[in-house]
């Protein structure tokens, strides 16, 4: 049995905890670093004396740079490795952080947003693998659900140390730690974290048996004698980092169906996180009140991802995810309705950030299983990618929608049916095993 499969199969090592853990601090990155800029924004507007629309294209420049992050850098770490391009893309991030704190205008923040942007999405698409490839498949879908949750306890924690450190040291202060923090995981991760093992046995790099075998030590595995050549080969003819072999013939209707799915899903997400205050006190809550709100989707979504994993432990992946969207288009209806009776607004709220964030936590499990080593990263650096797309138009065109006299009912309507486009999408995917890639190379070295 090789290791890959005996990964797939044994318990999990505190060791593989260890390393959902450092992907968990990693996604954490990537809420401090939009609430951090939500959080300074007004502050930002008055030292530089910005009006609404270039408030609004600074606030998207970080998604900008998301996005472009996953789909160019993401697609290196079939070719060099997963961990290299994880510690390129923190030091990107790190450095963003640190040149935002020095901008003298909101163009020289925006470009260093979106440097910041290019390193958080780099980081994003090879941790998901990272998480994917050494979590067992009993407890993958629980792994990936903690390491999703990363997201909500970094915007909560991140939120609230930027409101403590820009009133205490002003708004440049909070991108100073950013940069501290991440240059601080930069460290730990260099030191902490092992390459991927997939990548290991398929590009074969020099001294592939010695670091397989000292990967295989740490998480409890019997060494590594001797490696299959027929594994290796194959792996090294899907390893050519073409983008264009995402929709060759073989892979092109499951990375089209899953690129839809992550669209809606991310669609659906940022609209419920950017609108919901504004939205709620235009349903009639006080401005406080639709805070709380909006604090109430970030407190449940906490929780969602990590109870998406519990399920999945018991049930099939694609299936709690079809439940979890269908359940987030209704829940959504029935929070905005619920407007006028607050209790039953707030328990609404909770119930609708657990379910979009547990939709996030799905498809981070499902993608990397679609895509065999060679492209597994680019798959989900592109599915990210166009995730990412939907992220950015979410509140452009919801905005508009407002400004067309469009109620928060509609609204929440429309983007409800949306999200269960995502769920139709996950299902026309089919069962696992008739993904292209599980029919060749994940279905010989991961079994899965």
């Amino acid at each position: 049995m090789e290791l890959r499969e005996r990964i797939n199969k044994s318990a999990m090592s505190p060791y593989q905890w260890l390393i959902i853990g450092l992907c968990v601090l990693l996604n954490a990155l990537d809420g401090f670093d939009v609430m951090a800029m939500a959080f300074t924004a007004t502050s930002v507007t008055n030292d530089f004396g910005l009006s609404g629309t270039e408030l609004g294209l600074l606030l998207s420049a970080g998604l900008v740079g998301m996005a472009i992050g996953s789909l160019v850098l993401a697609p290196f770490a079939d070719v060099v490795g997963r961990r290299p391009m994880i510690l390129v893309s923190l030091a990107l991030a790190a450095g963003g952080m640190f040149l935002s704190a020095l901008a003298n205008s909101a163009v020289e923040l925006g470009l260093w947003r979106v440097v910041t942007g290019l390193g958080v999405g780099g980081i994003l698409a090879c941790t998901n693998v990272i998480a994917s490839e050494y979590s067992s498949d009993r407890w993958r879908g629980l792994g990936i659900g903690i390491y999703t949750a990363g997201y909500g306890v970094g915007a909560t924690l991140g939120g609230m140390a930027a409101v403590s450190l820009q009133g205490s040291y002003g708004w440049r202060s909070v991108f100073v730690f950013g940069g501290i923090a991440t240059a601080a995981a930069l460290v730990l991760l260099a030191v902490l974290l092992p390459e991927s093992v997939d990548f290991l046995l398929t590009r074969r790099p020099r001294n592939v048996v010695e670091r397989l075998n000292r990967i295989a030590r740490r998480i409890g595995q019997p060494a590594v004698t001797d490696l299959s050549e027929a594994h290796g080969a194959a792996g090294r003819a899907k390893g050519r980092n073409k983008v264009g072999d995402l929709l060759a013939p073989a892979n092109r209707r499951t990375t089209l169906l899953i690129w839809l799915a992550f669209f809606a899903t991310m669609f659906g997400f940022y609209f419920v996180n950017s609108w919901t205050p504004r939205l709620l006190v235009e349903a009639g809550m006080t401005a406080e009140q639709g805070v709380v709100g909006g604090l109430m989707l970030t407190l449940g979504g906490t929780f969602g991802s990590i109870l998406y994993g519990v399920l999945a432990t018991k049930w099939s992946s694609r299936g709690v995810f079809i439940c979890f969207a269908v359940l987030s288009a209704v829940s959504m209806v029935l929070f905005i309705s619920s407007a006028g009776i607050l209790v039953l607004a707030f328990v609404a709220g909770v119930g609708v950030g657990m379910l979009i964030n547990g939709c996030i936590a799905g498809l981070y499990t499902v993608t990397p299983a679609l895509y065999a080593t060679g492209t597994r990263s680019t798959g989900v650096g592109w599915a990210i990618g166009i995730g990412r797309i939907g992220a950015i138009v979410a509140p452009m065109i919801t905005g508009s929608l407002l400004d067309a006299e469009w109620s928060p009912v509609q609204l929440y309507l429309v983007v409800g049916a949306v999200v269960l486009v995502a769920a139709v999408a996950v299902r026309l995917l089919g069962p696992v095993g008739e993904s292209s890639a599980a029919n060749s190379e994940l279905a010989d070295a991961s079994a899965r």
